[in-house]
């Protein structure tokens, strides 16, 4: 994958975030910093942070529970450890720092 290719799935999956938290009812705020960062904050003032990481070529979440990291597998952003899909393992990290479930497309 070049960095075109990474650029444009890394918006993208960022993008998909984003429309997932703005149709949630969940108590959180999250806003987009300097178009690769997407910081989302919670009610008792924890945060989850996604961001791009361009040298890597990954996409990075810092939860509560822990730092993860995502590779692009040529279907989907997966774990570099345990395999998970990014979205499927960012919904069930935001649900446990919500405290409500809270589901991304």
């Amino acid at each position: 994958m070049n960095d075109s290719e990474f650029n444009a799935l890394a918006d993208a999956a960022l993008q998909r975030i984003e429309a997932g938290l703005e149709g949630s009812a969940a108590d959180l705020d999250f806003a987009m910093i300097n178009d690769s960062v997407l910081e989302i904050e919670f009610a008792d003032g924890s945060k989850i942070i996604v961001n791009r990481h361009d040298a890597a070529r990954e996409v990075w979440v810092a939860a509560r529970s822990g730092g993860f990291h995502y590779r692009w597998d040529g279907s989907a952003w997966r774990d570099t450890r345990r395999g998970d899909e990014l979205l499927a393992a960012l919904s069930r990290l935001i649900s446990e720092q919500a405290g409500e479930t809270v589901s991304l497309p």
